[in-house]
């Protein structure tokens, strides 16, 4: 069954806890706890800070992070939604590719070589080899009915760019 709070399914609680390692960080947590340091724009939810994903993700230094959990949101629509519903400006950098490629180039500049990236999306995409990732496991979570599957991809960090 769909659940937007995505680690909150087992089979993508049991491949995170497989994979992560050391300092794990989450710049979309909501109410997850998972990482050990978090974040998530909407003030309600208890992160360790409320910032825009690519303002959290440029606080740390290159090659300080063990592990990455990239859950954001996995199209235009849900970005301005969740946008609007916090009532922040919805624009052309917030609604393009550029919105999730310059997050997955801070997070290959964060995370430190033999890190892991765990990605969730629509697509089996991840951080990409463009980054210096290497997939080491694909999940694929059914919904069910006409619900979009959840793609997670577990990607190492092979090398420095």
């Amino acid at each position: 069954m769909a659940n937007k709070n995505t680690f909150n399914i087992k089979a993508i609680q049991d491949l995170i806890h497989k994979y992560s390692i050391g300092v794990i960080i989450d710049p979309f947590a909501n109410s997850n706890d998972i990482a050990t340091i978090t974040n998530d724009l909407d003030t309600q939810y208890s992160t360790n800070y409320h910032l825009d994903a690519l303002e959290f993700l440029k606080i740390f230094s290159a090659c300080s992070v063990d592990t990455v959990l990239y859950d954001p949101p996995y199209s235009p629509r849900q970005v301005a939604e969740s946008y609007k519903k916090l009532n922040r400006t919805v624009n052309m950098e917030t609604t393009q590719s550029s919105y999730w490629s310059n997050q997955k180039k801070e997070i290959s500049r964060i995370i430190k070589p033999g890190g892991i990236a765990i990605s969730c999306s629509w697509n089996s995409g991840g951080i990409g080899k463009k980054y210096g990732f290497e997939i080491q496991e694909i999940l694929l979570v059914a919904h069910g009915g006409w619900h979009n599957d959840t793609i997670v991809v577990v990607e190492k960090r092979t090398e420095r760019n």
